[in-house]
This record gives C-alpha cells, structure tokens and sequence, in this order.
C-alpha cells in the first residue's frame, strides 16, 4: 500500500455550507483485505446533504458519496473474492465477517463497521486519499464522488454481470435501505395496510417493498404532487397530499377507521416520526427509515403505546445483508419484478455535483447519478 502517483478526480467537501470542489487528489494502493473500484456511477443521498450542511458534521476534508457501482481496478494482498474487472456496488456496511452480527447475517450492525464506517476511515484508521500531503477522509468509508476509491473487500458486492451500473449505484443504500424496510425488517403480511411517508429514492423503494410483499392497501404520503405521482407508477393504491390534507384523518378515512398495519416514515423529520405512529392502527408498527440530523428527538405518548400495543421500530439500511441482498433486488430488476431505473430522474457529470444538492434541497427529482464516464 503506498501513494505511487495514481490520482482520481473527486468532488472534495472542505466546509460546512460550502461547495464541493472537484479536483484531482492522490489515491493509495489497496493494502491487504482492500480493493480498488473505478466508479462508473454515484448517486446522490440525502445523507450526503446532512454532511454537507452540517446535520452530520464529518472531518474535512472529505469525499462524499456512499452510493456507486463500478469495476474492480486492483485489489490488494490476501484478496481472493474479486479480481479486476469484477462489476461491484459499493456498500458503506464492509463487515468484519467475524463479530457476532456478522455471524448471524446482519452486517449492516457489524461491530467494527460502526467505528470504521461512522469515522469516514479505513479498518486501520486511516485514509487512502490525500492531496499535497494533507490526509482525505472518505464518507462513510466509501467516497463514491470520485473516479477511484478505496475500499475493504467486503464493502464492494459482487453483482450479477448485466447489471446496469447506475442501477447498481442506487441499490448500494436508497433502495436496500427502502426495499429492505418492508420486507427484512418489518416483513410486510400479506394484505396488511401500510403507509408511507416521504417519497424520495428510499419511501418509493419501501412501496415496491410494500408491493413484492403482497400488501393491501399502500397509501403513499407527500407534499410533491409529482412524487405523489411517481408512487402511483411504483403500486401506491392510494396517496394523500399532506400539504392539503390531515394524514391522520385521510388514513382513517381510507381504512375506515382501523388505521395502519405498518407505517413507515422515510424522511428524518421529528413532525412525520411522530405522525407515523399517529396513523396507526392497534397492534400497529411504526418503521423508521429516515435519518434525522443528529440531536432530533421525537415524543410519544407512552399510554396510547402500551393500549394500542404499538411498536416502534428502527430500521438501520434495511436490515440488509449485502452480499445476499443486493444480488437479489439487482436479479429481482432484471426479470422485470422491480423498477429500479424510474428512481433515476437526472444524469450529470461530477462537474455538476453542487447543482445535485440545490436539486435536493428543493425537493425535485427522485435520484440524481453522477456519471463518471
């Protein structure tokens, strides 16, 4: 492992509130257990955004980016699951494949991701990117904004040959974290009636989640007419405007006055966390899926919660296993039982990237790819 001269062109995060700057920078070698990935496609995260505005504030400098898909560069000594030319999608949960939860399928908890993984480092603390001298950190241990990054052999999946790469991009969390909310972590039943608040990349996967299930009723909620829109075209049978409308009295209407099975809230807002657990109905399940900036706390009336036996549930990326799950949902989309490429609503060049955000911010689109072709 060393810095031989190699360099990438990456979007590089120097300050809160500031625009990334694209610039080429140095990348290392992979060490052992490491391998190198040419991007061919990034996607946009709303988990990006709270990096960028401070609701996660990270170390600076930094590279964003935790969704991508590419090829196999190089890989690093002690490798043997890979070899160059392998297509993979980056996962931001490389397990240790030793820990407890490692063991039992769950990685997305793996014991040694979360220092790792919440540090924006390597498994030995370090960066494999710098620039002058002066160390890169790499979000969430992946740095997808970026024509190269460096990542361990357990954060780049295998997948299918023929995926589409920018697919692959976004199955790397929007749609693992949605899809696998429905049907990992809250395990729809057939016919239950499940809301679903917030209808960005990851509230539209948990309604084709919600859909591979067999659900009943899928009542999809927004203030975005086209989202709204969009949720139909994924199987919503029913969407509510909460801008016009009070969710809480549209559902019940909708259910005649049973409420929701399951709700789901894909946002990170403490006004639609709490209205998640509003809309449902006894026995119900409140999923949360949305990450709030950190410090948000929400309220909940703890009577209501012991005499409806409500549950409320976190969802960490969908209880994914990657190596299991991303090869489904990508085998999944090519046999025509997801749509996946509808979740794209813009391709840009990483040049663009600051327009990306401002996109976001504005709640247009669904998912934008950066294409680093």
């Amino acid at each position: 492992m060393g810095f031989e001269g190699r360099t990438t062109r990456a979007a590089v995060m120097y300050g809160v509130n500031e625009p990334l700057i694209v610039e080429e920078i140095e990348i290392a070698e992979p060490g052992p257990g490491e391998v190198m990935v040419k991007l061919a496609a990034s996607s946009v995260c709303h988990s990006d955004l709270h990096a960028l505005d401070g609701g996660w504030p990270p170390q600076v400098p930094i590279v964003l980016g935790h969704e991508g898909a590419g090829t196999i560069e190089a890989v690093g000594p002690g490798v043997t699951r890979h070899a160059v030319g392998d297509p993979v999608s980056l996962s931001w949960t490389p397990g240790c494949e030793r820990c407890r939860f490692c063991l039992v399928g769950r990685p997305n908890l793996c014991e040694r991701m979360m220092a790792t993984t919440g540090s924006n480092v390597m498994v030995d603390g370090t960066t494999r990117l710098r620039k002058g001298g002066q160390e890169i950190y790499t979000y969430m241990g992946t740095g997808s904004f970026s024509g190269y990054t460096v990542v361990p052999e357990t954060g780049a999946i295998p997948i299918p040959a023929g995926s589409h790469l920018d697919v692959a991009a976004v199955v790397g969390c929007a749609v693992t974290t949605g899809f696998g909310a429905a049907t990992k972590t809250a395990r729809i039943a057939v016919g239950d009636t499940a809301v679903v608040i917030g209808l960005g990349g990851v509230g539209l996967s948990v309604i084709q989640g919600c859909v591979a299930q067999s659900a009943g009723m899928v009542i999809a909620v927004d203030v975005h007419e086209d989202k709204l829109a969009t949720a139909k075209h994924f199987g919503a049978t029913h969407v509510v405007n909460a801008r016009e409308t009070d969710v809480s009295a549209a559902v019940a209407e909708l259910t005649g006055g049973r409420g929701a099975d399951v709700a789901f809230e894909a946002i990170g807002l403490k006004a639609t966390i709490e209205q998640t657990i509003g809309v449902l109905g006894p026995r119900g399940t409140a999923v949360l899926v949305g990450m709030p900036p950190s410090g948000v706390t929400f309220e909940a009336d703890p009577t209501l919660v012991a005499m409806m036996e409500l549950s409320i549930v976190g969802s960490n990326y969908g209880s994914a296993n990657p190596p299991v799950d991303f090869p489904r949902i990508l085998g999944l989309a090519q046999l025509g039982r997801l749509d996946l490429a509808s979740l794209i609503t813009r391709r840009i060049a990483l040049e663009d990237i600051n327009e990306a955000f401002e996109d976001m911010k504005r709640g247009e689109g669904i998912r934008t790819v950066v294409s680093h072709r």
